[in-house]
Protein backbone atom coordinates (compact mmCIF):
# COMPACT_ATOMS: atom_id res chain seq x y z
CA UNK A 1 0.00 0.00 0.00
CA UNK A 2 1.35 3.44 -0.88
CA UNK A 3 1.46 6.47 1.37
CA UNK A 4 -0.58 9.63 0.96
CA UNK A 5 0.93 13.00 0.11
CA UNK A 6 -0.12 14.24 3.55
CA UNK A 7 2.20 11.73 5.19
CA UNK A 8 5.23 13.13 3.38
CA UNK A 9 6.76 16.15 5.08
CA UNK A 10 9.63 16.99 2.75
CA UNK A 11 10.48 16.57 -0.90
CA UNK A 12 14.26 17.03 -0.79
CA UNK A 13 16.20 17.80 -3.98
CA UNK A 14 19.95 18.12 -4.34
CA UNK A 15 20.84 18.97 -7.91
CA UNK A 16 24.37 19.45 -9.20
CA UNK A 17 25.75 19.98 -12.68
CA UNK A 18 26.16 16.25 -13.25
CA UNK A 19 23.40 14.56 -11.22
CA UNK A 20 20.23 15.08 -9.19
CA UNK A 21 19.23 13.22 -6.01
CA UNK A 22 15.66 13.28 -4.71
CA UNK A 23 14.22 11.95 -1.45
CA UNK A 24 10.70 11.96 -0.05
CA UNK A 25 10.90 12.13 3.73
CA UNK A 26 8.23 11.60 6.37
CA UNK A 27 7.75 13.87 9.36
CA UNK A 28 9.41 11.19 11.49
CA UNK A 29 12.57 11.25 9.34
CA UNK A 30 11.81 8.05 7.45
CA UNK A 31 12.79 7.93 3.78
CA UNK A 32 9.79 6.89 1.71
CA UNK A 33 11.18 7.10 -1.81
CA UNK A 34 14.37 8.11 -3.60
CA UNK A 35 15.59 8.61 -7.14
CA UNK A 36 18.59 9.86 -9.08
CA UNK A 37 18.41 11.91 -12.27
CA UNK A 38 20.52 13.94 -14.63
CA UNK A 39 22.39 17.16 -14.09
CA UNK A 40 20.76 20.54 -13.46
CA UNK A 41 22.09 23.14 -15.91
CA UNK A 42 19.68 26.03 -16.50
CA UNK A 43 22.40 28.27 -18.02
CA UNK A 44 22.80 25.72 -20.83
CA UNK A 45 19.26 24.47 -21.44
CA UNK A 46 17.00 27.10 -19.88
CA UNK A 47 15.07 27.06 -16.61
CA UNK A 48 12.04 25.04 -17.72
CA UNK A 49 14.07 22.33 -19.43
CA UNK A 50 16.34 22.10 -16.39
CA UNK A 51 13.33 21.77 -14.08
CA UNK A 52 11.99 19.05 -16.37
CA UNK A 53 15.10 17.03 -15.45
CA UNK A 54 14.24 17.50 -11.78
CA UNK A 55 10.65 16.55 -12.53
CA UNK A 56 11.64 13.18 -13.96
CA UNK A 57 13.54 12.32 -10.78
CA UNK A 58 10.75 13.65 -8.56
CA UNK A 59 8.20 11.49 -10.39
CA UNK A 60 10.41 8.42 -9.99
CA UNK A 61 10.84 9.04 -6.24
CA UNK A 62 7.10 9.63 -5.87
CA UNK A 63 6.40 6.36 -7.64
CA UNK A 64 8.75 4.56 -5.25
CA UNK A 65 6.77 6.08 -2.37
CA UNK A 66 3.46 4.97 -3.86
CA UNK A 67 2.35 8.47 -4.88
CA UNK A 68 0.88 8.96 -8.34
CA UNK A 69 -0.01 12.66 -8.42
CA UNK A 70 1.19 15.91 -6.82
CA UNK A 71 1.25 17.44 -4.32
CA UNK A 72 3.72 14.91 -3.06
CA UNK A 73 4.77 16.60 0.20
CA UNK A 74 4.18 19.43 2.59
CA UNK A 75 7.37 21.26 1.60
CA UNK A 76 9.98 21.23 -1.18
CA UNK A 77 13.54 21.81 -0.01
CA UNK A 78 15.63 22.23 -3.16
CA UNK A 79 19.38 22.87 -3.06
CA UNK A 80 20.42 23.59 -6.63
CA UNK A 81 23.63 24.22 -8.52
CA UNK A 82 23.59 27.43 -10.58
CA UNK A 83 21.36 29.12 -7.98
CA UNK A 84 24.25 31.40 -7.12
CA UNK A 85 22.44 34.70 -6.59
CA UNK A 86 19.23 35.48 -4.63
CA UNK A 87 17.58 36.61 -7.88
CA UNK A 88 18.31 33.18 -9.38
CA UNK A 89 16.94 31.43 -6.30
CA UNK A 90 13.74 33.48 -6.63
CA UNK A 91 13.36 32.60 -10.32
CA UNK A 92 13.88 28.91 -9.64
CA UNK A 93 11.49 28.98 -6.68
CA UNK A 94 8.76 30.29 -8.98
CA UNK A 95 9.54 27.62 -11.56
CA UNK A 96 9.31 24.82 -8.98
CA UNK A 97 6.14 26.25 -7.43
CA UNK A 98 4.44 26.02 -10.83
CA UNK A 99 4.96 22.25 -10.76
CA UNK A 100 2.72 21.91 -7.69
CA UNK A 101 4.93 19.34 -6.00
CA UNK A 102 4.21 20.61 -2.46
CA UNK A 103 2.43 23.30 -0.48
CA UNK A 104 5.55 25.41 0.03
CA UNK A 105 8.89 25.62 -1.78
CA UNK A 106 12.31 26.90 -0.82
CA UNK A 107 15.29 27.00 -3.18
CA UNK A 108 18.86 27.47 -1.97
CA UNK A 109 22.29 27.18 -3.53
CA UNK A 110 23.55 23.59 -3.30
CA UNK A 111 26.37 24.59 -0.93
CA UNK A 112 23.76 24.98 1.81
CA UNK A 113 22.97 21.25 1.50
CA UNK A 114 26.58 20.33 2.21
CA UNK A 115 26.67 22.69 5.18
CA UNK A 116 23.47 21.30 6.71
CA UNK A 117 24.61 17.71 6.10
CA UNK A 118 27.73 18.42 8.15
CA UNK A 119 26.20 20.13 11.20
CA UNK A 120 23.82 19.08 13.94
CA UNK A 121 21.88 22.36 13.75
CA UNK A 122 21.68 25.06 11.05
CA UNK A 123 24.69 26.93 12.42
CA UNK A 124 28.16 27.14 10.92
CA UNK A 125 30.07 27.67 7.70
CA UNK A 126 30.84 25.40 4.75
CA UNK A 127 33.43 25.71 2.01
CA UNK A 128 32.90 23.53 -1.03
CA UNK A 129 35.63 22.93 -3.58
CA UNK A 130 34.77 20.72 -6.53
CA UNK A 131 34.82 22.03 -10.07
CA UNK A 132 34.54 25.51 -8.54
CA UNK A 133 34.69 26.98 -5.06
CA UNK A 134 31.98 28.45 -2.85
CA UNK A 135 31.27 29.25 0.79
CA UNK A 136 28.09 29.78 2.77
CA UNK A 137 27.20 30.21 6.42
CA UNK A 138 23.95 30.12 8.35
CA UNK A 139 22.42 30.64 11.79
CA UNK A 140 19.31 29.07 13.34
CA UNK A 141 17.50 32.43 13.15
CA UNK A 142 17.70 32.31 9.35
CA UNK A 143 20.56 34.73 8.78
CA UNK A 144 23.08 33.64 6.16
CA UNK A 145 26.46 34.62 4.77
CA UNK A 146 27.37 33.90 1.18
CA UNK A 147 29.44 34.95 -1.82
CA UNK A 148 28.34 35.33 -5.47
CA UNK A 149 30.73 32.50 -6.42
CA UNK A 150 30.36 32.87 -10.18
CA UNK A 151 34.04 32.84 -11.11
CA UNK A 152 36.84 35.33 -11.43
CA UNK A 153 34.44 38.25 -11.96
CA UNK A 154 33.23 37.75 -8.38
CA UNK A 155 36.74 37.41 -6.97
CA UNK A 156 36.92 33.61 -6.85
CA UNK A 157 40.11 31.58 -7.11
CA UNK A 158 40.41 27.83 -6.87
CA UNK A 159 38.20 24.86 -7.55
CA UNK A 160 39.29 21.92 -9.64
CA UNK A 161 38.90 23.82 -12.90
CA UNK A 162 40.87 26.80 -11.66
CA UNK A 163 43.65 24.64 -10.27
CA UNK A 164 44.01 22.79 -13.58
CA UNK A 165 44.27 26.10 -15.44
CA UNK A 166 46.90 27.43 -13.03
CA UNK A 167 48.91 24.21 -13.26
CA UNK A 168 48.87 24.48 -17.07
CA UNK A 169 50.00 28.12 -16.93
CA UNK A 170 53.01 27.41 -14.74
CA UNK A 171 53.93 24.26 -16.64
CA UNK A 172 53.78 26.01 -20.04
CA UNK A 173 56.05 28.84 -18.86
CA UNK A 174 58.47 26.39 -17.26
CA UNK A 175 58.89 24.48 -20.50
CA UNK A 176 59.48 27.50 -22.75
CA UNK A 177 61.71 29.40 -20.32
CA UNK A 178 59.42 32.21 -19.22
CA UNK A 179 58.92 30.74 -15.76
CA UNK A 180 60.67 28.79 -13.07
CA UNK A 181 61.20 25.04 -13.43
CA UNK A 182 58.49 22.71 -12.17
CA UNK A 183 57.84 18.99 -12.43
CA UNK A 184 54.37 19.91 -13.68
CA UNK A 185 55.92 20.50 -17.11
CA UNK A 186 56.65 16.78 -17.34
CA UNK A 187 53.85 15.28 -15.26
CA UNK A 188 50.89 17.00 -16.95
CA UNK A 189 51.62 15.89 -20.53
CA UNK A 190 52.77 12.47 -19.30
CA UNK A 191 49.33 11.93 -17.75
CA UNK A 192 47.84 12.18 -21.25
CA UNK A 193 50.58 10.10 -22.87
CA UNK A 194 52.22 13.12 -24.48
CA UNK A 195 55.93 14.08 -24.49
CA UNK A 196 55.81 17.85 -23.91
CA UNK A 197 53.67 20.72 -22.72
CA UNK A 198 53.62 22.01 -26.28
CA UNK A 199 52.00 18.77 -27.38
CA UNK A 200 49.46 19.00 -24.56
CA UNK A 201 48.62 22.62 -25.37
CA UNK A 202 48.17 21.71 -29.04
CA UNK A 203 45.97 18.71 -28.21
CA UNK A 204 43.72 20.76 -25.93
CA UNK A 205 43.51 23.67 -28.38
CA UNK A 206 42.58 21.44 -31.32
CA UNK A 207 40.11 19.39 -29.30
CA UNK A 208 42.14 16.19 -29.57
CA UNK A 209 41.77 15.93 -25.81
CA UNK A 210 38.16 16.72 -24.79
CA UNK A 211 37.82 19.76 -22.55
CA UNK A 212 35.96 17.57 -20.06
CA UNK A 213 39.23 15.79 -19.26
CA UNK A 214 40.93 18.94 -17.97
CA UNK A 215 39.81 18.09 -14.44
CA UNK A 216 42.22 15.13 -14.55
CA UNK A 217 45.08 17.59 -14.12
CA UNK A 218 44.04 18.51 -10.59
CA UNK A 219 45.04 15.16 -9.00
CA UNK A 220 48.32 15.39 -10.92
CA UNK A 221 48.94 18.79 -9.35
CA UNK A 222 48.38 17.38 -5.86
CA UNK A 223 50.65 14.40 -6.54
CA UNK A 224 53.47 16.68 -7.76
CA UNK A 225 52.95 18.90 -4.71
CA UNK A 226 53.15 15.92 -2.36
CA UNK A 227 56.46 14.96 -3.97
CA UNK A 228 57.90 18.32 -2.96
CA UNK A 229 57.69 20.48 -6.09
CA UNK A 230 57.79 24.13 -5.00
CA UNK A 231 55.52 25.52 -7.72
CA UNK A 232 52.85 22.86 -7.23
CA UNK A 233 53.00 23.27 -3.47
CA UNK A 234 52.56 27.04 -3.79
CA UNK A 235 49.29 26.45 -5.66
CA UNK A 236 48.05 24.03 -3.02
CA UNK A 237 48.97 26.53 -0.30
CA UNK A 238 47.12 29.28 -2.16
CA UNK A 239 44.00 27.11 -2.26
CA UNK A 240 44.31 26.68 1.52
CA UNK A 241 44.53 30.46 1.84
CA UNK A 242 41.34 30.86 -0.20
CA UNK A 243 39.46 28.26 1.85
CA UNK A 244 40.42 29.95 5.10
CA UNK A 245 39.79 33.47 3.77
CA UNK A 246 36.25 32.56 2.70
CA UNK A 247 35.44 30.67 5.89
CA UNK A 248 36.74 33.35 8.26
CA UNK A 249 34.93 36.14 6.42
CA UNK A 250 31.69 34.14 6.60
CA UNK A 251 32.24 33.42 10.30
CA UNK A 252 32.83 37.12 10.96
CA UNK A 253 29.68 38.16 9.08
CA UNK A 254 27.63 35.85 11.30
CA UNK A 255 29.34 36.88 14.53
CA UNK A 256 30.90 33.44 14.95
CA UNK A 257 34.58 34.25 14.53
CA UNK A 258 35.28 34.29 18.27
CA UNK A 259 32.88 31.43 19.10
CA UNK A 260 33.03 27.68 18.80
CA UNK A 261 31.51 26.97 15.41
CA UNK A 262 31.84 24.25 12.77
CA UNK A 263 33.65 24.88 9.49
CA UNK A 264 32.58 22.12 7.11
CA UNK A 265 34.67 21.18 4.09
CA UNK A 266 33.09 19.42 1.13
CA UNK A 267 33.37 18.83 -2.59
CA UNK A 268 35.63 16.43 -4.45
CA UNK A 269 38.88 18.37 -3.95
CA UNK A 270 38.50 18.91 -0.20
CA UNK A 271 36.92 15.50 0.49
CA UNK A 272 39.94 13.82 -1.10
CA UNK A 273 41.90 14.73 2.05
CA UNK A 274 45.19 15.76 0.41
CA UNK A 275 47.67 15.91 3.34
CA UNK A 276 49.49 19.09 2.23
CA UNK A 277 46.19 20.93 1.75
CA UNK A 278 44.63 19.61 4.96
CA UNK A 279 47.67 20.54 7.03
CA UNK A 280 47.86 24.07 5.65
CA UNK A 281 44.12 24.71 6.14
CA UNK A 282 44.36 23.49 9.73
CA UNK A 283 47.38 25.72 10.45
CA UNK A 284 45.81 28.84 8.98
CA UNK A 285 42.41 28.32 10.59
CA UNK A 286 44.03 27.75 14.00
CA UNK A 287 45.58 31.21 13.73
CA UNK A 288 42.64 33.14 12.28
CA UNK A 289 39.67 31.36 13.89
CA UNK A 290 41.11 29.33 16.79
CA UNK A 291 37.71 28.25 18.11
CA UNK A 292 36.48 26.92 14.77
CA UNK A 293 35.85 23.18 14.57
CA UNK A 294 37.07 21.83 11.25
CA UNK A 295 35.26 18.83 9.81
CA UNK A 296 34.97 17.13 6.42
CA UNK A 297 31.51 16.02 5.36
CA UNK A 298 31.09 12.65 3.66
CA UNK A 299 27.29 12.37 3.83
CA UNK A 300 25.38 12.88 0.56
CA UNK A 301 24.16 16.46 0.08
CA UNK A 302 20.54 15.34 -0.36
CA UNK A 303 20.65 14.59 3.37
CA UNK A 304 21.36 18.27 3.97
CA UNK A 305 18.50 19.32 1.70
CA UNK A 306 16.16 17.01 3.63
CA UNK A 307 17.37 18.31 7.01
CA UNK A 308 16.76 21.89 5.87
CA UNK A 309 13.26 20.79 4.95
CA UNK A 310 12.68 19.18 8.34
CA UNK A 311 13.89 22.41 9.96
CA UNK A 312 11.32 24.31 7.92
CA UNK A 313 8.38 22.08 8.90
CA UNK A 314 9.48 22.11 12.56
CA UNK A 315 10.06 18.36 12.80
CA UNK A 316 11.38 17.19 16.15
CA UNK A 317 14.99 16.22 16.80
CA UNK A 318 14.29 12.50 16.58
CA UNK A 319 13.33 12.91 12.93
CA UNK A 320 16.73 14.39 12.07
CA UNK A 321 18.44 11.60 14.00
CA UNK A 322 16.49 8.90 12.16
CA UNK A 323 17.24 10.53 8.81
CA UNK A 324 20.99 10.72 9.54
CA UNK A 325 21.02 7.07 10.60
CA UNK A 326 19.35 6.11 7.33
CA UNK A 327 22.04 7.78 5.26
CA UNK A 328 24.87 6.60 7.51
CA UNK A 329 23.75 3.02 6.91
CA UNK A 330 23.46 3.47 3.15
Amino acid sequence: MGVSGGQVAVLAIDAGNSKTDVALVGADGSVLGTARGGGFQPPLVGVEAAVDVLGAAVAEAAGAAGLDAPPYAEHVSACLANADLPVEEAELTTALERRGWAGTTEVRNDTFAILRAGVDEPRGVAVVCGAGINCVGMLPDGRTARFPAIGRISGDWGGGGGLAEEAMWFAARAEDGRGEPTELARALPAHFGLPTMYALIEALHLGLIPSGRRHEMTPVLFAVSAAGDAVARSLVHRLAEEVVAMSTVALARLGLLAEEAPVVLGGSVLAARHPVLDTRITELLATRAPKAELRVVSAPPVLGAALLGLDRVNADATAATRLRQRYAAA
